[in-house]
């Protein structure tokens, strides 16, 4: 049986297949009025196909192109962070703090944002030596990276609390600046930390006033002048030891003669190379080359990074660290070699010193866990509404929204716990905290910072998912993300660590810490009981008996010893971060201006 192949209707097939099956009927042998062997037919066809508008051909890439997901003002789209800022701040700081957010959210999407992108596609290099063999560790970073600087310093993203414009509350407007800008910074957020820290350090210690290079480096760590501002790096880890620097120091400063010391050491993992200045531990020795042992041997210093005429200062790179992720960073190994520098901390009393820039480094460890989920969600809550998939947009299916609440929940909870925080320091590096505060942000700061890093890795992997197989494509720039949040739950101490120093936290205070966390809970909870929501009534019953089981659980514990608690101390600073969440959460969602969403995450 023979069959007519109308030609015009291959304009309704879409498909290479379909084109190539149908194409072999129309062309062959057993067409209807075709003589097999009237070659003049067969190029007629021909001719005629080539004239159609057939998908794919001749490297045609087809019609459809997806979408991808537009990065817009994060400020703008954060309705969590602009109802903590109108719920916290003062009116006329509320207004001034927003309008800077807002605009500052649009330099983020608009321009920072792809800069960022240009530092993770050109990473730093290290030219150890020149053409003609001479010694000169050279690290080039990108032109992306030098204007990430630029920006830090135009924007006040480290003066801002130094400046003080708004008493404690500059704090929270810089914590709320900064999660807005590290996501998109390339990683300049890093250095910026540890500035922060440096400032933090500087500000506190009695020696700025009296030493003329402290002094002038304070200036520069906290200029908004390009030209001006400096960034500093923090030198600690050495080869025997990351977060135990009391027995891993084995750098040694050997005294001079006009007061100052040179310093001979070997820094395994120095971020921020690039840094102008830096503080670093090392072992003060005596004339007989001795020094003391532990902790009470440990002191810090402060160093440039180069010397008047540009080069080194007593410095060899030995490498640059090839990492997982963090590698727009440069993060080297270092040989300190008669490096020039001064004490900067009390002989003896390094290790104590490090304490109030930890404080800082970790919270901003927080923000950038925070920060980072947040504009994966964003990210991934447009791409929703662009990706059709079965039928219809990826946001309209059921399962896809419950998973984008889930990670919604997870972000305002870190979220607020992260501004909670940055609440408590404001007031307590401006003098204005209570002794209960001062002792709750001691036991919060770690806790903050072991749990939202560990939030971060997974609704920034579950981010990833969302956007199916583009999300594990590199030229996206999403898997990056997943690979810098890695990172969270190693510096500034592991989880582990962290661990053991909430424990630690609540020994040295003899318990002080606990029962003032407690506190703060419980009252948040009776608060948020009164209300006449269900959803809110029911969070709250949850959390209080929560509560009641922690504090069982630690009365039990006293009973078994410091060796029992040891291993139950990571289980518990998981259970006090989600009680202290849940109890955030629910405070906001009793404020005068909630929505009945905010109830719902709250139950949630």
């Amino acid at each position: 049986m023979w069959k007519t192949i109308n030609p015009k209707s291959l304009k309704t097939f879409h498909c290479v297949q379909c084109f190539i099956r149908f194409e072999s009927l129309a062309t062959s042998n057993t067409s209807v009025g075709v003589n097999p062997g009237d070659s003049r037919s067969r190029r007629r066809d021909r001719n005629h196909y080539s004239e159609l508008d057939i998908p794919f051909r001749k490297a045609a890439r087809g019609t459809f192109f997806q979408d991808k997901p537009v990065f817009g003002n994060a400020y703008e789209e954060d309705v969590t962070l602009q109802a903590f800022l109108r719920r916290t701040l003062p009116e006329h700081v509320f207004r001034e703090v927003s309008s800077d957010l807002n605009r500052f959210g649009a330099r983020v999407s608009s321009e920072i944002h792809d800069i960022g992108l240009e530092c993770e596609d050109n990473p730093p290099k290290h030219e150890p030596f020149d053409a003609w063999g001479n010694r000169v560790d050279l690290l080039v970073t990108s032109e992306a990276w030098k204007r990430q600087k630029a920006i830090a310093a135009e924007e006040g993203m480290v003066s801002i609390p130094y400046e003080n414009k708004h008493g404690p509350w500059s704090r929270v407007h810089h914590v709320a600046k900064s999660m807005l800008y590290n996501p998109s910074s390339g990683l300049y957020s890093c250095p910026l930390a540890m500035t922060d820290g440096a400032l933090q350090f500087f500000r506190r210690s009695p020696m700025t006033s009296t030493n003329p290079a402290f002094s002038k480096t304070f200036s520069h760590l906290m200029s908004r002048d390009p030209t001006q501002f400096w960034t500093s790096g923090q030198w600690m880890t050495e080869r025997r030891g990351g977060s135990d620097v009391a027995d891993g120091t084995e750098t040694v400063a050997v005294p001079q003669p006009d007061g100052t010391f040179k310093l001979y050491g070997y820094k395994w993992f120095s971020s921020a190379t690039d840094s102008d200045m830096t503080l670093g531990l090392a072992r003060i020795i005596d004339a007989d080359g001795g020094s003391v042992a532990g902790s009470k041997g440990v002191s810090m210093f402060y160093l440039e990074v180069k010397k008047p005429d540009g080069s080194l200062n007593g410095i060899e790179i030995q490498k640059l660290k090839n990492k997982l992720g963090t590698r727009q960073l440069p993060t080297a190994e270092l040989l300190l070699d008669g490096t020039d520098a001064i004490l900067a901390s009390d002989p003896g009393r390094g290790v104590p010193a490090i304490t109030p820039m930890l404080t800082i480094t970790r919270l901003h460890n927080a923000l950038a866990s925070a920060a980072m989920m947040r504009k994966i969600l964003l990210q991934a809550r447009d791409y929703a509404t662009k990706r059709h998939a079965f039928g219809k947009n990826i946001i309209d299916h059921p399962l896809h929204v419950q998973t984008l609440s889930r990670m919604e929940v997870d972000t305002r909870a870190a979220q607020l716990f992260v501004l909670d925080a940055a609440r408590l320091l404001g007031l307590d590096e401006t003098g204005e905290a209570t002794e209960e505060e001062s002792l709750l942000l001691r036991i919060l700061t770690p806790l903050l910072k072991l749990y939202t890093a560990k939030m971060s890795i997974s609704t920034v992997s579950e981010g990833l998912e969302a956007f199916g197989g583009q999300g594990y494509i590199e030229d996206t720039g999403l898997p990056g993300m997943l690979r810098d949040a890695q990172v969270l739950c190693i510096w500034e101490g592991t989880t582990n660590i962290l661990s053991l120093d909430v424990l630690r936290s609540v020994l040295k205070s003899s318990g002080e810490t606990l029962q003032v966390f407690f506190r703060a809970t419980d009252t948040r909870l009776e608060e948020a009981a009164k209300s006449n929501v269900p959803a809110i009534k029911d969070a709250c019953g949850r959390l209080q008996h929560s509560g009641r089981e922690l504090k069982g659980f630690l009365d039990r514990s006293t009973i078994e010893g410091p060796a029992f608690m040891e291993l139950a101390s990571r289980d518990l600073a998981y259970s006090m971060s989600r009680l202290y969440m849940g109890s955030l959460l629910v405070e906001h969602a009793i404020w005068a201006e909630a929505t009945p969403e905010d109830a719902v995450v709250a139950k949630r």
